[in-house]
């Protein structure tokens, strides 16, 4: 039998792009190599990566490894630029090959307290990304409400495609930190560089709900802070961009201290840092962006048992069951909902216990990718099927095409 020749262009080596591209790439390779061969290829077409001619095109670039796919697997914007983006997909068109475009954030609608919001006005990366949608033989997204804001854009197949997690590696399986009784409940909070927005959301809750419960009764985890700079290196905007964060989440702090700060992990490792959590939180503003974002922040949680406390932003409400799993606490809520929720689970740990065992056996079941890899497969046979027939009824948006 034929197998079906991949060529994987991640945008990057971040998380974004190994939770979309990356990981779920070796896992085909890994799962399934009597049907799929694989190539990974952040740069196809061959740009100068350093040097003095960086960002110049190589000569007598000969497009190999796109020659040899039979399909092109392209991820959000890739390091290179917007252009590069589209030009990776508009060359695969003019090859004839099957364009697969991946994407887990809403470029075409980035709201403006996001850093990266001038940067996308400025350079057209709205623009392009719609561009890349037309195009596209396969465009693939997180959840439903993403796909809604979307669809008009697209001009072949929109599919859903989940996040998942290769539950098998090392960083998922560390075993959970024990805890003594009348140990403190451990909070956690998990981020990237692009939510001052969302913790502000948060800010002075932890102050509160210390008033209330006592420093003894409960520990904070501050998750994602870059490495501190070398000797003779300066900061870098992220470390300013973690500055900002202590002073929105310590708001309020006082007394015995009860909090620490970690630095971020790469994507193939960070999963450990859930071992020293009891609780999740994860607050979010409402607008476009955040809510068509994917609930991975779930299947992280619940393979260490940790319930999660969220915005009610999103898909979360797809997984997380007040009382059940978690909570979800309504976007437009008081600070003191916050407060109300997590006093009650500092109080009950049992409770805490109950809600991490519920939510485990869900993401064991939907977000592991040894599981729900191969709907991949299927998915690819559908939508070449479809974008061979060139049926128009077809090449539509489907609410019950979700996959992993």
């Amino acid at each position: 039998m034929k197998k079906l020749k991949i060529l994987a262009c991640p945008a990057n080596e971040g998380g974004c792009a190994y939770y979309r591209v990356i990981g779920p790439a070796k896992k085909l390779m890994e799962l399934y190599p009597e049907k799929v061969e694989i190539r990974f290829n952040k740069n196809p077409l061959g740009i100068v990566e350093s040097g003095e001619n960086i960002g110049k095109w190589q000569p007598d670039w000969d497009f190999e490894d796109m020659k040899w796919a039979d399909i092109v697997w392209i991820n959000n914007i890739s390091n290179f630029g917007g252009p590069y983006t589209l030009r990776v997909v508009g060359k695969a068109k003019e090859m004839g090959k099957f364009v697969h475009y991946d994407t887990d954030d809403l470029l075409t609608d980035l709201y403006e307290e996001h850093r990266l919001f001038d940067v996308y006005k400025d350079k057209g990366l709205t623009e392009i990304t719609r561009e890349c949608y037309r195009v596209a033989d396969l465009v693939t997204v997180t959840q439903h409400k993403f796909a809604e804001r979307i669809k008009d854009y697209c001009g072949g197949v929109l599919a859903i495609v989940k996040n998942s997690i290769d539950y098998n590696l090392k960083c998922w399986n560390v075993p959970k930190a024990a805890t003594p009784k009348g140990s403190p409940l451990r909070i956690g909070w998990a981020g990237g560089i692009h939510h001052e927005a969302d913790i502000k959301q948060f800010a002075s809750v932890p102050g509160f709900v210390n008033s209330r419960v006592g420093n003894d009764k409960v520990h904070w985890g501050f998750f994602g802070a870059p490495p501190a700079p070398r000797e003779g290196e300066k900061e870098s905007w992220q470390h300013d961009v973690w500055h900002s964060y202590k002073r929105i989440l310590l708001s309020g702090f006082k007394g015995t201290k009860n909090w620490n700060i970690f630095t971020a992990l790469p994507p193939d490792a960070y999963g450990g840092l859930y071992s020293i959590m009891d609780l999740s939180i994860a607050p979010l503003k409402m607008n476009n962006f955040n809510d068509s974002k994917s609930e991975i922040k779930v299947a992280e949680c619940g393979r260490y048992k940790v319930p999660l406390i969220a915005s009610n932003v999103g898909c979360y409400s797809e997984t997380i069951e007040n009382g059940k799993t978690g909570y979800l606490i309504d976007p437009d809520a008081p600070k003191s909902e916050w407060v109300k929720v997590l006093s009650k689970c500092i109080r009950s740990p049992k409770h805490v216990y109950e809600m991490g065992e519920n939510l485990h056996s869900i993401t064991e079941q939907y977000f592991n990718i040894n599981t729900v890899a191969g709907y991949r497969l299927e998915l690819y046979e559908q939508a070449i099927s479809m974008v061979m027939s060139r049926n128009p009824e077809n090449i539509t948006y489907n609410k019950d095409w979700t996959y992993e």
